[in-house]
C-alpha cells in the first residue's frame, strides 16, 4: 500500500476488482496518470477475496481461467502504468473542485483528480455468520477459500444451499479427503446443475440440518462438527475445516452519500458511463442502466467507455475514441 495526502492524479478508481484494473491499464493507455483505492488489502475485489481458486468461464479469450490467475494478469497489463494502489484503505468524502474533484479516505489522507471513476462492484461486503462458527474463523473456519491445497487431504464440512456452496465442493472434491454439504433446508438456491455435478461426484448432501458445535482436540485443533438433522437427530462429522457459504450482505457504505442516484446499491449512469454528478463516472457491477448484465467482460467493455470519455472530459481536444492498441508503438 503507497501512503498519500495531497497527491493529485488525473483519474481515481475507487474498488481494484477486474473492471477498476482493467480500467487502470486503459486510463494509462489513454496516457492518464491514476490511483486505484479499495478497502481490501489486495487487489482483485471479489474475485480475489471470494473465489481466487476458482475457474471462470465467461471471460473473453479463456476457455476458462482461474480468479487469481485473470487478477494476476489484469495487474500485470496495467504495470506499466504504474498505477498508485491505495489498498486497505475506504473512500469516505467526494467534495468538487473547480476543475475536478478531492477525496478524502479514512484517516484523513485526501487526493485530488481530475475525475473519479466508482467500479466497487457490490461494495464492501460482510459473509454472513454461522453462530456454531463463533469463535472459529480463521481456526479451521472460513468464509472464502483462498488456496485449494490448504484443504488438501481434509475432512471439510460445507454449510450453505447456493452456488457458491457448491462450486466450492466442486473445487476441493480433486484434493480433500471428503467433502459433505450440510443445507437447513431441503431445496438448494444453486443451480440445478452443479447440485447434479455434486451429486454425481457421490458428495454427501444432509438436507434439513445445522452445523451445532464444533469439536476440538486436546491440542485447539479442529476434528468434528455435532449436526442436527431433523429427520435423525444428532450426527457427529469428522471436520478439520468448515466452509460456511451463507452468502453475505453488501452496502456502499460512503458512496451512498455522495448525491449520486442510486437503488438496489447501484449508481445510475448514463450511456458514456457517466453519473450525475459532474467528473464522476461509474462502471462494472455498479452501474446500473436499462438493459444492463452484469459480467466481468460487462465491466471490461464499460471500463474502456468510461476512460475514454474521461479522456475527452480532461481534455476537450482529445479524440474519444484513441485507436486500437495493437497500432501502439
Amino acid at each position: 500500500m503507497t501512503e498519500a495526502s495531497g497527491d493529485s492524479y488525473d483519474l481515481v478508481i475507487i474498488g481494484a476488482g477486474p473492471t477498476g484494473l482493467f480500467a487502470a491499464y486503459y486510463a494509462g493507455f489513454r496516457g492518464l496518470s491514476m490511483a486505484i483505492v479499495d478497502s481490501l488489502p489486495e487487489p482483485g475485489g471479489q474475485v480475489t477475496a471470494m473465489y481466487p481458486e476458482k475457474m471462470i468461464y465467461d471471460v473473453g479469450g479463456f476457455a476458462a481461467v482461474k480468479g487469481r490467475d485473470l487478477v494476476d494478469g489484469l495487474v500485470q497489463q496495467a504495470a506499466p502504468w504504474k498505477p498508485t494502489y491505495l489498498l486497505g484503505r475506504k473512500a469516505e468524502k467526494l467534495e468538487t473542485l473547480e476543475n475536478g474533484v478531492e477525496l478524502t479516505l479514512d484517516g484523513g489522507a485526501t487526493l485530488k483528480a481530475g475525475a473519479v471513476l466508482i467500479t466497487a462492484g457490490i461494495g464492501e461486503f460482510t459473509p454472513r455468520p454461522l453462530p456454531a462458527g463463533d469463535g472459529w474463523l480463521g481456526r479451521g473456519m472460513v468464509h472464502f477459500v483462498p488456496s485449494l491445497q490448504a484443504h488438501a487431504g481434509q475432512h471439510v464440512v460445507v454449510v450453505g444451499g447456493g452456488d457458491s456452496a457448491f462450486d466450492w465442493i466442486l473445487a476441493l472434491h480433486p484434493v480433500a479427503a471428503s467433502v459433505t454439504l450440510v443445507h437447513r433446508r431441503a431445496k438448494f438456491r444453486a443451480a440445478e446443475s452443479i447440485v447434479r455435478q455434486a451429486r454425481e461426484l457421490g458428495t454427501r448432501i444432509i438436507t434439513d440440518a445445522e452445523v451445532t458445535a464444533f469439536v476440538e482436540d486436546a491440542s485447539g485443533a479442529l476434528v468434528a462438527v455435532d449436526v442436527s438433522v431433523k429427520a435423525t437427530g444428532e450426527e457427529r462429522l469428522p471436520a478439520n475445516a468448515v466452509v460456511a457459504a451463507l452468502g453475505f450482505t453488501a452496502d456502499l457504505g460512503p458512496i451512498e452519500s455522495w448525491g449520486l442516484e442510486i437503488d438496489h446499491r447501484a449508481i445510475a449512469v448514463d450511456s458514456t458511463m457517466a453519473t450525475p454528478r459532474e467528473r464522476v463516472y461509474a462502471a462494472g457491477d455498479v452501474a446500473a442502466y436499462p438493459g444492463k448484465v452484469k459480467l466481468i467482460a460487462t465491466g471490461f467493455g464499460e471500463a474502456a467507455t468510461a476512460v475514454n470519455n474521461i479522456a475527452v472530459a480532461l481534455d476537450p481536444d482529445a479524440h474519444l475514441f484513441p485507436g486500437h492498441s495493437s497500432n501502439a508503438e
